[in-house]
């Protein structure tokens, strides 16, 4: 396998600790979760990826993610704009 930004095959595998926090206005009631993704890394120019083990995506920890929209660019400047002009 080859790394997508430089071309490089000096890819390797590093073990991680990641949190996932739930992005809603009552994620403090939403413990984070951690899943053990491995993190690929190119040696070369520091790109690097991450999977969440099928394991978790089949037992529904983030199934409920896809349904919620996610908020475009420009509605999110247009937002700070009317905040910052008030």
């Amino acid at each position: 396998m080859a790394c997508p930004k430089c071309e490089s095959e000096a890819l390797t595998i590093v073990p991680a600790e990641i949190r996932l926090y739930r992005n809603r206005p009552r994620t403090l009631s939403h413990p984070p979760m951690n899943p053990p993704p491995d993190v690929m890394v190119c040696l070369d120019c520091g790109w690097s990826e991450f999977s969440i083990p099928r394991a978790w995506l089949s037992a529904g920890w983030l199934g409920n993610q896809r349904a919620q929209s996610v908020p475009s660019a420009a509605a999110i400047s247009a937002a700070n704009v009317a905040a910052a002009t008030s």
